[in-house]
Formats: C-alpha cells, sequence, structure tokens
C-alpha cells in the first residue's frame, strides 16, 4: 500500500499468466541472438507452453513432470554452454539434493544460495510448479520449489528484472493470502495442510530472502512491502504477538521510535513528513495504519489515539487511498467509544470519500457510521445532503440508514422503531452498529420528550411512554433525570403520582430588591451547577443587605430596627 502502487484490478489466472509470459516474451523480441541458441531457447518454451496446456486440461501429475523437464534442459544446455560437465561443479550439479535449502537434515535452519545455470525459463516454469502445489496445498512442495524461485531469481545467470520479480513475488504472497482468507471462511483447514501455518513459513522465507543487510537478495522496498502484506495477515489471523514483532522491524527500518508513547510525535515526523522524503511519509502513514489496527484490537485507547495523531500529523505522504481511509475510519471509530461524536462523523466521512476514491465497497460500511454518527451527535445536517454520499442514498445496503435519517429528523419514533426491527438482520449483522443502537434510541427518544412536554407544567408519564410507543415508565424515569441533570430541563419528578411536574418560567422574574440584584440562571449554561451558583449569588446578596441595615440601625429602638429589615 506505498505510494507508488497502482490499484489492483482482478484478472482471470489464466489471463494473468499470459499477461506475464507475453511481457517476457516481449522483451526478448528486442534481443538478437545467434542462429546456434535459438532452437534450443525455441525448445525450452515449446515445452513451456506444453506443460500449460497439460495443467490446463487438469492433467496436473504431466505438467508437474513437464515443467521439471524445463528446469532440467535449461540447466543442461547451460552447463554445455559453459564448458562444465556433470562432476566439474558441485553447486550446479548437485540442485536436486540442495533445492530444498530452508533447512538441514539436522532441522537447523540454513541461508538461501543462488542457483547457478538457471535461465528465465527455469524461473518461470518454477513458478507454475509453486502454484501448482498452492493448489493441492502441498506444503512442503511448496517451499521446497518456493525456495528454489528465490534461488533462482537471485542468480545473475537468470537475469530476472527487479519488476517480474517483485510482481512473481507479490503474487505468490497473494495467493497463499487468499488460501489462508478462504480457509477461515469455511471455518476449516484442508486435510492435506493447515493454510496458516504455511502462509508464515511462505512469508517468513521471503523476508529472510530480501532482507537489506542479510537477504540472498537484498531489497528493501520488497521488503518493507511484504512486511506490510505479513502485517495485514497476521491482523487478520489474530496473531498479535507476531504482529506486533513486525511492526517493530516495520518501526526499526524507518528509524521511528519502537515504543509509540516515547518522545514527541513531531520530532519522528520531521524526518517523515515528506517536505524531503515523499516515501518516508508515506511509510511512517502505512505503518500507523497496522498500529491502529492492533491498538483497536487490543482496546489499548491510549497507543491507539497516539498512533491515530501520529498517522494525522504527517505532511506530505502519499498514501494508497485504502490505508487513508482505513486510518480515517479506525480513527472514527476511537471518537466513538469517547462519544465525541462530532470528531467521528467527520472522520468516517473522510474514510468514505477515501473508499470512495479506490473503488473499495467498504464506502458503504463507512456511509452507515457516517450516517449514524451524525444522528447521535443530533445534527441537524442530513449526511446525503453531500453530493458523495447522495450518489449511494438507493443503495439496497444504504435505503435502511436513509429512512432511519429521515425519521431521526422528523422525530417519528414509530417509524425510526420499525424501520430498526424490519432491517434487524441487515443492521445488526455489524458489530459496530449493533453496539451503538441503544444510544440510537436513547437519543429519537429525548428529542420527542423534549418536543412533546413544551407546552406542559405537568404530565404524566405514563403519557409520555405512550408518546415513545409505550415503553416502560421506569426507561421514562431514566430519560428524565438525565435531561434534568443535564440542564436541558427544569422541574423535578413526582414518583408517587408518576408525574412530572415542570417549573414556570416566569416564576419569580419579577421580584424587588434582591430579585434585582440576583444573577439569572439562564445567562449561564442552564447546568445544575450554573443553577447553584446562582443561588449562592442570591444569598450572598441577601446577607449583604442584612449586613447593611443593621450598620446603619445602630443604636435605634427595635421598632426601627424591624422597619429596616422590612425594607
Amino acid at each position: 500500500m506505498s505510494d507508488s502502487e497502482d490499484y489492483e484490478y482482478e484478472y482471470d489466472e489464466s489471463d494473468q499468466e499470459a499477461m506475464d509470459d507475453g511481457g517476457d516474451d516481449e522483451e526478448q523480441s528486442f534481443e538478437y541472438e545467434s542462429d546456434e541458441d535459438q532452437p534450443a531457447d525455441g525448445n525450452l518454451e515449446n515445452a513451456y507452453y506444453d506443460a500449460k496446456s497439460e495443467r490446463d486440461a487438469e492433467e496436473l501429475d504431466a505438467a508437474r513432470e513437464t515443467f521439471e523437464n524445463v528446469v532440467r534442459m535449461e540447466v543442461e544446455q547451460n552447463r554445455n554452454a559453459a564448458g562444465v560437465g556433470d562432476g566439474d561443479d558441485e553447486d550446479g550439479a548437485r540442485e536436486e539434493d540442495d533445492a530444498m535449502d530452508v533447512e538441514s537434515s539436522s532441522g537447523v535452519a540454513r541461508r538461501l544460495t543462488p542457483l547457478k545455470y538457471h535461465g528465465e525459463w527455469s524461473y518461470k516454469a518454477i513458478k507454475q510448479l509453486v502454484k501448482l502445489h498452492l493448489r493441492s496445498l502441498d506444503g512442503r512442495q511448496v517451499m521446497k520449489d518456493y525456495s528454489r524461485m528465490l534461488r533462482v531469481a537471485s542468480s545473475p545467470d537468470a537475469a530476472i528484472s527487479p519488476n517480474a520479480l517483485e510482481k512473481g513475488v507479490n503474487g505468490m504472497l497473494d495467493r497463499v493470502s487468499n488460501l489462508v482468507s478462504n480457509a477461515a471462511a469455511a471455518s476449516a483447514e484442508d486435510e492435506n495442510g493447515d493454510p496458516r501455518a504455511l502462509a508464515r513459513n511462505v512469508y517468513d522465507l521471503t523476508l529472510d530472502a530480501f532482507h537489506p543487510s542479510t537477504g540472498i537478495s537484498p531489497n528493501e522496498r520488497l521488503w518493507f512491502k511484504t512486511n506490510l502484506k505479513y502485517g495485514q495477515l497476521l491482523y487478520e489471523m489474530n496473531e498479535t504477538a507476531k504482529l506486533q514483532m513486525v511492526i517493530r522491524d516495520l518501526l526499526l527500518s524507518s528509524g521511528q521510535p519502537t515504543d509509540i508513547l516515547e518522545g514527541n510525535i513531531s520530532s519522528s515526523a520531521s524526518n517523515m513528513d515528506g517536505t524531503n522524503n515523499t516515501t518516508g511519509g508515506t511509510h511512517v502513514m502505512e505503518i500507523a495504519a497496522l498500529q491502529i489496527q492492533l491498538y483497536s484490537r487490543l482496546k489499548d485507547t491510549k497507543k491507539l489515539r497516539a498512533a491515530y495523531h501520529r498517522a494525522m500529523s504527517v505532511r506530505g505522504g502519499i498514501p494508497h487511498p485504502r490505508t487513508l481511509a482505513l486510518i480515517q475510519e479506525l480513527g472514527g471509530k476511537m471518537h466513538m467509544s469517547q462519544r465525541n461524536f462530532n470528531d467521528a462523523s467527520q472522520a468516517f466521512f473522510q474514510a468514505f470519500k477515501s473508499y470512495d476514491e479506490a473503488g473499495d465497497r467498504s464506502r458503504l460500511r463507512c456511509l452507515k457510521y457516517l450516517v449514524m454518527a451524525s444522528m447521535l451527535h443530533a445534527s441537524s445536517i442530513n449526511p446525503f445532503d453531500s453530493h458523495e454520499a447522495r450518489a449511494h442514498r438507493d443503495d439496497p445496503e444504504i435505503v435502511a440508514m436513509t429512512n432511519l435519517v429521515h425519521a431521526f429528523h422528523n422525530d417519528d419514533i414509530r417509524k425510526f422503531e420499525r424501520i430498526l426491527k424490519k432491517n434487524e438482520g441487515r443492521l445488526m449483522d455489524d458489530e459496530f452498529v449493533r453496539e451503538h443502537v441503544a444510544d440510537l434510541l436513547r437519543t429519537i427518544r429525548t428529542q420527542v420528550i423534549v418536543r412533546n412536554i413544551g407546552p406542559y407544567t405537568r404530565i404524566r408519564l405514563s403519557r409520555i411512554a405512550r408518546d415513545l410507543n409505550d415503553i416502560p415508565v421506569e426507561d421514562v424515569e431514566s430519560l428524565l433525570v438525565s435531561l434534568i441533570l443535564d440542564g436541558k430541563l427544569e422541574g423535578h419528578i413526582d414518583q408517587v403520582n408518576g408525574i412530572l411536574v415542570k417549573k414556570a418560567q416566569d416564576a419569580g422574574a419579577e421580584k424587588e430588591g434582591n430579585g434585582a440584584n440576583a444573577a439569572n440562571p439562564a445567562d449561564g449554561d442552564g447546568s445544575v451547577e450554573s443553577r447553584n451558583i446562582a443561588s449562592l449569588d442570591q444569598l450572598t446578596a441577601a446577607l449583604e443587605h442584612l449586613t447593611g441595615v443593621i450598620s446603619k440601625v445602630g443604636g435605634k429602638g427595635a421598632s426601627s430596627f424591624h422597619q429596616q429589615v422590612m425594607q
């Protein structure tokens, strides 16, 4: 998900492979070779495409043998061209014994070494073998041939271009990740192996091969992107301990502190803010996206907030829109957990736009969250008034939310609850929406109460309960208590008779003396604290008046004193 990554489109497997092979052949068309070499290359090419034909015909065993034959033919051809006999070069002659250079017979891991005398046809054939083994989920054969593929790619004899190598490796990693996703969807493992273990082995081998300082083919860019893919896969597999190790490696490679709470964010971002290094700023945001996912799952609010603010403080980075959308979506959820619904609405709207830019269907999920946050904020602005959201208001997944917003703004509690009940499956399947449905109901019920009790000074709780679609009176009391404590309603509840008694608006407003100098509670914010302060001010003013009268009376008689006090 780096700044240079293009949008990904889905191709049929045969189409994708045809594009891969066609690209390689096109490059070859510009290379003029001698007449002596042409027949041998033609034989290799014919054998390779014969193997692909066998694979397409589901003759998998024959295809494997033909692909292996392509490798043997090219190795023999290159050895003969170099004047090397079968016993003259141990490194080249013992490929079969040394092909699985991942661990020794004693089980100790060994460092990969390049394979000699293998060319691009060997690379292509071995890549096809890995794909065949992935189809059967043969873990041992996958690791054997994938290690061969990496060793051939690192050999100068093969002359594999960096673009072809990156494309081939990313394709294999995507296939392995899809195996894990499919196994999770099926809630079962294949009888031939464990896709999760296979995925870990493939990713670990890839990271070892391209490590910037110790790899067989050092490639910092590919190593970084592989780590990002690995981190996302580990998150989906819920392996948080391993994910933390991957994030630590990424942070160290980009020069950031490994503890998100260490130092200040601006100092680390100053080296990565994109003013002098756009790629560095992009890396900061890509790593932060992994951190935000991790801390969100671990419910570590403090680190989640730090990671989110670090990502949002980066200037100049150009991450993929999906990366930016993911950061903003999880940031919106963080604001929702803190009941900061206004900031949550803004974050969800930005996430919606980023997903929409990437053409990702997740935009509909974020649009649901935006609508929910807007209602919880009790905003009078309809989210579907924006031209970006208006285009999706008639989508089958969004129609329910569109109707909810309409009922919410009209304070139609019955229609609101009817829509929730009718679309319970579609709405409640989302855990995040399900967590906030109770808050949505409380918000609209509060709005309905404030509107309905406006003309009255006394109203029965049972009447309010009927207006709220026959909810229990106990729930009505809870809502009224919240309104009174928040200063949105002045009055008290007569629990004996089940009556709400509102305070008259003009009571005591025109009093002489003390009333003229007393603080008006309405001048404050209407909270309980403001009313208490206003009452204390009135009491202080009365005491000051009494003290002044006593000092003026002095030695006068009791009757005179009484008259002064009564003034």
